[in-house]
């Protein structure tokens, strides 16, 4: 978990006008085919394609293949989507699910298109921990997670509640039947976990691999995808409910949880 403070929390005492002011939350799922949001008391408020528009040119993505290749795009989409949701002297905490494994240049890039709403903290969560959340998995077992998005896979191992192992490919739905059969991206799952299993000397893998693989995105929502990864890693393979919006679920508990710390709400801790 990431903690960033673009603005500094407060920890004094509020008087309850304030206090109730400053309490508004965003779960945001920043993803390179759709931008996902969320709200306390109001659910999923936004669900739609990441595109931005320059001036009077054509629309263009300022997300591509899971990284942030346009940050000030990024951030016209956010203002443009997401700025009139939140109150005009509001300062909101923001829980932002991140692909894995990503590096300090993709949360950078994001924290400054985040900054056009004016958050008072940004958390980030890994995607893979997310929809492990989102479907409360137990923690306290090594788990893998598959997720398979529109132009991005990633196979993630949780450790303890923590990312340790990750590997991604840059194939998703979108090049099915383009470029890419389903059989070659199953294959390129089973690789990336092959390898995994092969490179960890703690056999935490090969533990997780026995007790079955979760399936999130929208891959999981195709039965001859599952199946056949079922069948190449002779495990079970269980795709969650709702698996497109699986990791904004998850961003949304995770926003929960830490809306409830006394750092956030206002009390020292």
């Amino acid at each position: 978990m990431t903690l960033s403070r673009p603005h500094q929390i407060m920890t004094h005492r509020h008087i309850p006008w304030l206090a109730d002011r400053l309490a508004g939350g965003l779960a945001i799922d920043l993803g390179s085919a759709r931008t996902r949001a969320w709200m306390p008391g109001r659910g999923v408020i936004l669900d739609v394609p990441s595109v931005t528009f320059p001036g009077a040119g054509p629309a263009t993505y300022p997300i591509q293949r899971g990284t942030i290749v346009d940050p000030d795009g990024t951030a016209r989409m956010l203002d443009r989507l997401l700025a009139r949701r939140v109150p005009r002297r509001g300062r909101p905490l923001i829980v932002l699910t991140t692909p894995v494994p990503s590096g300090p240049g993709h949360r950078a890039a994001a924290l400054t298109a985040l900054e056009v709403l004016r958050p008072r903290a940004v958390l980030t969560v890994p995607t893979a921990k997310a929809i492990a959340l989102a479907v409360r998995a137990d923690l306290g077992r090594p788990l893998l997670v598959v997720d398979v998005g529109a132009h991005l896979t990633e196979v993630a191992l949780l450790t303890d509640g923590a990312v340790t192992d990750a590997y991604r490919t840059a194939l998703g739905t979108t090049d099915l039947d383009a470029t890419t059969t389903v059989h070659e991206l199953t294959e390129a799952v089973v690789s990336m976990l092959t390898s995994m299993v092969r490179l960890d000397r703690t056999t935490q893998a090969r533990g997780a691999l026995k007790r079955g693989v979760l399936v999130a995105g929208g891959g999981a929502l195709r039965p001859e995808l599952t199946d056949h990864l079922a069948h190449l890693l002779h495990t079970s393979v269980q795709p969650v409910p709702a698996p497109q919006t699986a990791a904004l679920r998850g961003a949304a508990e995770f926003l929960r949880s830490a809306q409830r710390h006394p750092a956030v709400r206002g009390s020292r801790p």
